[in-house]
């Protein structure tokens, strides 16, 4: 059976160094497949916060797959956003801003969507779902992910402006035969279909570390399961360990919608 463990929002230089080995050990006691990171390692983009994103990626014993948040590229230094946005990044996690992961079980895509534009709204480039659905084609009756910080759905409570092309970009990828999108971004955690696409189920984590908390502990999520049925488990930190706190059931239906188990 697949696990996959997706945490996101880590924000090193605004984190809380007391969680990082529990989390690690949470995350190292689950042996997960892969364990995926949906941005936003840093809160400045600053070398010594991407060295001690590095230092914790180390740490971590399974595959990692990463995606860059908003926060990965500089903020206070325009000339460096808009000439080498990810360079920074690319030294400490990744020279590869849309990794691949595949196994027997899975395949894993990662998608850019930080605008170097608009600093805090994501961006779908117009490549993506050709890209996203030649990958998925070779993927057979594996489970499909997409990777991705920005979230393709917003809830009427969310403030911020959805990024530009997410409409299409779920409609794209459902066309395509996508199965899941992990996402990041708000600091907040959901399990849910999409409105748009009920075929594709929508996973957002917290965040992992930070101390902006919004309503809800640091967490992360533990995704088990196939195409035709997924698990997903929400660990959240207690008493300075991280421990399961909430599960939810999905099955496929037999018009391919995802439906509550």
């Amino acid at each position: 059976m697949t696990r996959i463990v997706h945490l996101s929002d880590l924000h090193f230089g605004r984190s809380l160094p007391e969680l990082e080995m529990p989390l690690l050990t949470a995350l190292n006691q689950l042996e997960p497949d892969l364990t995926v990171i949906s941005g936003d390692f840093t809160q400045r983009a600053r070398r010594g916060q991407f060295m001690q994103a590095r230092m914790f990626l180390e740490q971590i014993e399974s595959e990692t797959l990463s995606v860059p948040g908003n926060h990965d590229t500089p903020l206070d230094n325009i000339v460096l956003r808009m000439l080498k946005p990810f360079g920074r990044y690319k030294s400490a996690i990744n020279h590869d801003l849309e990794p691949v992961y595949e196994t027997d079980g899975f395949k894993v895509v990662g998608v850019n969507t930080v605008n170097r534009f608009a600093w805090q709204r994501g961006k779908v480039p117009d490549r993506t779902i050709s890209r996203l659905c030649q990958e998925f084609e070779e993927a057979g009756e594996r489970l499909r992910v997409a990777v991705m910080h920005h979230p393709l759905e917003h809830g009427p409570e969310v403030d911020k402006a959805l990024m530009e092309g997410a409409g299409d970009a779920l409609q794209g990828m459902s066309e395509c035969g996508a199965d899941l999108v992990l996402s990041g971004h708000l600091h907040t955690g959901l399990v849910a279909p999409f409105s748009a696409v009920p075929g594709i189920l929508f996973v957002q984590a917290g965040t992992g570390l930070s101390s902006r908390l919004r309503g809800e502990p640091n967490t992360f999520n533990v995704i088990e399961g196939g195409r035709d049925a997924l698990s997903i488990t929400l660990y959240g930190a207690r008493d300075m360990s991280f421990e399961p706190i909430e599960n939810e059931r999905f099955i496929r239906a037999p018009d391919g919608t995802w439906i509550r188990a």
